[in-house]
């Protein structure tokens, strides 16, 4: 197994990455004894640190946490191929028959009138998938553990997408903080990631002047 070199063909480092985890589940005690639930918390660490990396727009940082982020996912994918469950393949397979299935403008048999507004892209994405959920709830689908302006957003939008819309009348902080979110939807800002940029903006370093 080459581990070194940098003429290598596209994809030829994902297969290595699974001798490395089948070798290393086989041999060290540590990660042979870890479990989907062991290591749960570990993947949602790493999912932070990735988004973290990206808010400090460091490439090598961004680079080092994708990896940390792609051994979470192998991880799972090796111990479900142990049960017989499903091996890092099917995962693959059914990953490109969903962006095969909900990307029509680009593998379907009619491409001559491919949308390139993004909007409406985003608009044929969604009523496949939602076509495809079959909800019950607007909260189908949606962990619970989601950071509330994140849950706030997605419910909003699948609300008004049920033409549901949704305008918080009261002078209750929640009630408020819902509105907020809803004029960051109408504006095309990503309330969640606004938040952390003004966080870190005022708990930047002090002034010394």
């Amino acid at each position: 197994m080459r581990l070194s070199g940098n003429s290598v063909r596209p994809g030829e480092r994902l297969v290595e990455l699974t001798a490395v985890m089948t070798r290393m589940r086989r041999e060290c005690a540590w990660k042979a004894g870890q479990t989907h639930r062991s290591l749960s918390r570990f993947l949602l660490e790493e999912a932070h640190e990735t988004l973290e990396a990206i808010d400090l727009g460091d490439p090598e940082h961004l680079r080092e946490e994708l990896g940390d982020l792609l051994l979470q996912v192998w991880f799972h994918a090796e111990i479900a191929a142990e049960s017989g469950a499903f091996t890092i393949d099917d995962v693959a397979a059914d990953l490109i028959a969903k962006m095969v299935r909900r990307n029509p403008h680009v593998f379907g048999s009619d491409t001559s009138s491919r949308p390139d507004d993004p909007v409406e892209i985003n608009e044929i994405w969604q009523a496949i998938k939602a076509e495809e959920k079959q909800r019950t709830s607007v909260f189908d689908g949606l962990p619970p553990t989601l950071p509330a302006l994140l849950l706030a957003d997605k419910v909003l939008d699948r609300l008004e997408r049920e033409g549901r819309a949704v305008t918080p009348a009261s002078d209750d902080l929640g009630d408020r903080l819902l509105a907020l979110v809803d004029e960051a939807r109408r504006d095309g800002v990503d309330p969640e990631q606004a938040l952390r940029e003004a966080v870190r903006r005022v708990a930047g370093p002090a002034s010394t002047s």
